[in-house]
């Protein structure tokens, strides 16, 4: 058994982490309520866009527009958007996860990696795989200019014809206990099947073509930015549900510490106090 000493000085060192865990969950609570706010709040927005474009993209063709082409998926541009640190459970395992399961399926011939996030670039430079591109510190605060040049270079990607289409995998904000790991292709742009003969087709104005060419470059720098948007919130909502476990697992061991340290105690004065009657008796007898 441990002595009292050693016993105390753990207890002290639990107690100092269950302190740093606390306000490191506080202080991700508050990042998680600006963040969440954040993702809310672009949500409607992107899904009107969202069903805007693909309507004005099936009324006008996929040859309108270079990021409406659609090829055969032989060459795919992977984004895999990972976190920064550490200490978010299982938050950064289930996306790597996640990443390597898609490059081994076979589900396309080649496969080049766009990567976001500390632990994701050192999770694919240890096993040797390179990437295209690396956006190491983009997760510490996400900005709209990060976003638009990710976008950016993935849809010159496309344009040029170096990809055939673009995937985001990342960590979608669901709830607070509940982040889930998504795959969605950014490029080329899904197209909704044109409405039935005899519906009225809208007028517009300026061209079709025109409308593409403003709205399309936003869409794809919105999308990336939504979904950078919806991985730090998962962060922070994996990073503070994993430090309040961590302080009620600390709580716990300190009440099992103690009940061992008052148990090692009691039995320490117990043997002084046998021993004291020990001598008192000898004494006695003589």
């Amino acid at each position: 058994m441990p002595s009292q000493q050693d016993l105390r000085r753990r207890i002290r060192s639990v107690r100092s982490t269950q302190q740093l865990t606390r306000a490191m969950k506080m202080v991700y609570a508050a990042k998680l309520r600006r963040s969440q706010a954040a993702v809310l709040e672009a949500r409607p927005y992107a899904a009107a866009l969202d069903e805007v474009l693909r309507s004005l993209a099936g009324r006008t063709g996929a040859g309108r527009h270079p990021l409406l082409v659609e090829r055969p998926e032989k060459n795919v541009t992977l984004v895999v958007v990972a976190g920064d640190k550490g200490l978010c459970g299982a938050f950064n395992s289930n996306i790597l996860r996640e990443a390597r399961a898609l490059l081994g399926g076979g589900r396309w011939e080649t496969v080049d990696l766009v990567l976001v996030g500390r632990r994701g670039i050192d999770f694919f430079r240890r096993r040797g795989l390179g990437a295209v591109a690396i956006f190491a510190d983009l997760m510490k605060g996400v900005t709209v200019a990060g976003a638009h040049e990710v976008a950016r270079l993935l849809a010159g990607r496309f344009e040029s014809g170096k990809t055939d289409a673009v995937y985001l995998l990342y960590n979608r904000f669901r709830s607070i206990m509940r982040q889930e790991v998504t795959l969605e292709r950014l490029l080329p742009v899904e197209r909704t099947q044109r409405a039935a003969a005899g519906g009225v087709a809208p007028l517009l104005e300026p061209s079709p073509q025109a409308l593409l060419g403003a709205i399309l470059p936003r869409y794809v720098e919105f999308q990336v930015l939504r979904s950078l948007l919806d991985s730090q919130a998962a962060e922070h909502a994996a990073r503070m549900t994993a430090m309040d476990s961590a302080s009620k697992n600390a709580a716990e061991m300190i009440d099992r510490l103690t009940l061992t340290y008052n148990r090692a105690r009691q039995a320490s004065i117990t043997k002084e106090l046998i021993e004291i009657v020990s001598g008192a008796q000898a004494l006695a007898e003589r």
